[in-house]
């Protein structure tokens, strides 16, 4: 389970890395959207090209088939036709003209050294994670910080507690005690406050 979850978490990675920089075609939008929608539905995973027909034709009293979807997402059929097009742009809530191939050389948008790092970073973590799928709370933790929208500060934040002595050890401690340990006792403040402040 966590291996296909890396691979899709990869994919969408290198997706989202790609988006900014080069030109996408149609089937690669598609499957990116699928994934979207999947995501923002709380699934973990992209919706399924039948759950796509099924919502389609619930939703819209107009259809398309599970086997048109699978030949665009496939590449057999490079174009979709307009009205499909235009029921697919109001089901993923999106402009009827992104579902299309970019022309060669187009750019959504500029990217930054820090989205390419952040971009860069996720990537290397989902990668890891599979290099280290034997050992699950290691890839677990690798995928968590991969999916963070803001990878470079958990790096910073990790940096920043291993700088601390004994803190790593500490927060261990706190947060994931052995069996059998006893838990560690709070450490109150020895700072009075001054008469009359709040």
């Amino acid at each position: 389970m966590i291996l296909l979850e890396i691979n899709l978490l990869t994919y969408i990675a290198n997706s989202n890395n790609i988006i900014p920089i080069c030109n996408m075609k149609l089937r690669d939008k598609l499957r990116y959207l699928r994934e979207v929608e999947g995501s923002l539905r709380g699934l973990s995973r992209p919706l399924t090209q039948a759950e796509v027909v099924r919502d389609v034709r619930a939703g819209h009293k107009k259809g398309i088939s599970q086997s048109y979807l699978s030949q665009i997402e496939s590449g057999k059929r490079p174009h979709m036709t307009n009205d499909t097009r235009a029921l697919l742009a109001k089901y993923f809530k999106v402009h009827p003209g992104f579902l299309v191939d970019d022309p060669e050389g187009f750019h959504t948008e500029l990217t930054s050294d820090l989205r390419t790092t952040e971009g860069r970073l996720d990537i290397w973590l989902l990668q890891g994670a599979d290099l280290f799928r034997t050992d699950h709370d290691i890839a677990e933790v690798m995928v968590k910080m991969a999916r963070h929208p803001d990878t470079r500060s958990c790096f910073i934040l990790m940096g920043a507690i291993l700088d601390t002595p004994e803190l790593a050890e500490r927060l261990l401690e706190a947060l994931k005690p052995e069996p059998g340990a006893r838990p560690v006792a709070r450490v109150r403040s020895t700072t009075t406050r001054k008469r009359g402040s709040r």
